[in-house]
């Protein structure tokens, strides 16, 4: 089987191995939370031969407007530090943008939306859109100017409009996604990294999570959008459980919603590898170069093996006992 490739992810040089143990052979990490610039010594270090991992790109620091991405619950006179760089106005935009780019980023991140609430049978999961249009635009408009990819976090259906408006590549989380906008994301050619084990974990953790009631429109989106023909990537949001936990059981839960194994294998390989792939420019169907995913002449020796049928027990995918990267083995029973 070819590696895995998590399109969400946040490591640090530990995790790093460890995601290497579990499988991953190349990982998208979307934003530091106020680790600044770390995930890109962690990318050149392990493209160095300094500590194992996977291949890396990286998002450094999240993009939000003033006031929408808040610590809450602290004295308002006390200036706490928040995981994201804030950003107002267009101009403000495109030179964060540059200035990521410039200290090594792979992606831009922002934040489409926040304050999800309750809607109606059309729309049943709402959210408080973060960016003006001008602003989200100019965000997408300078990262394509240089080259790199734009994801945006957004769970409600607003959020996920405003940031198909805005032109980006890949949607992350979206419990929100209805039929129209499954849609726009075929039209567009945009990517759904659902990370449905972050919000699951965090369920179990609380256990009165405020968001639990997003659990079941969740499945029932992942379910729409494979009907519909989304593209669809494996991606966990890890940072946001602990890396003990292996991020592969994300791929359970997506059977569970009505993924067959193998289209949750192809998340994770071939849709995962176009999603990461440098080759693959926005909005592109097809990749020229592409060198990830497959198994084939010419293509990154990354793979890995498990014991059992993962199309029988998509589970075995969390037990693998071989890794290769890059021709090199990393794993072995």
């Amino acid at each position: 089987m070819v590696s895995r490739q998590p399109a969400s992810a946040r490591p640090d040089a530990a995790n790093a191995r460890t995601a290497l143990a579990y499988g991953f052979t190349a990982l998208r990490d979307l934003e530091t939370e106020g680790a600044m610039y770390a995930d890109v010594d962690v990318k050149q270090a392990i493209a160095r031969g300094v500590v194992p991992g996977p291949r890396m790109q990286v998002a450094t620091r999240a993009l939000a407007p003033t006031g929408m991405y808040p610590l809450r619950g602290y004295n308002w006179e006390l200036a706490v530090p928040i995981g994201v760089q804030t950003i107002d106005g267009p101009d403000q935009a495109r030179k964060a943008v540059r200035e990521q780019v410039g200290f090594g980023a792979d992606w831009i991140k922002f934040y489409a939306d926040h304050g999800v609430y309750e809607g109606k049978a059309d729309r049943p999961v709402r959210s408080i859109v973060n960016f003006t249009p001008a602003e989200a635009a100019a965000i997408v408009d300078e990262a394509h100017r240089l080259g790199v990819k734009v994801a945006a976090h957004a769970n409600g259906w607003d959020g996920i409009d405003a940031a198909l408006r805005a032109a980006v590549d890949s949607i992350e989380h979206g419990q929100g996604i209805t039929d129209d906008l499954a849609a726009r994301l075929i039209a567009q050619n945009v990517t759904w990294c659902p990370t449905m084990l972050a919000y699951q974990y965090a369920i179990r953790k609380l256990g009165d999570d405020p968001r639990a009631w997003m659990a079941p429109l969740h499945k029932a989106a992942v379910a729409r959008a494979y009907r519909r023909g989304v593209r669809i990537a494996f991606g966990t949001d890890a940072g946001a459980f602990p890396w003990s936990m292996n991020p592969a059981a994300e791929a359970k839960l997506m059977v569970d919603a009505g993924m067959p194994a193998m289209a949750v294998i192809r998340a994770a390989t071939s849709v995962a590898a176009a999603l990461l792939d440098p080759f693959c420019k926005p909005g592109a169907k097809t990749c020229a170069r592409s060198e990830l995913g497959e198994i084939a002449p010419g293509k990154r020796a990354d793979l890995v093996a498990v014991a059992g049928d993962p199309l029988r027990d998509i589970t075995e995918l969390e037990r693998v006992i071989w890794v290769m990267k890059g021709g090199a083995v990393w794993k072995a029973p």
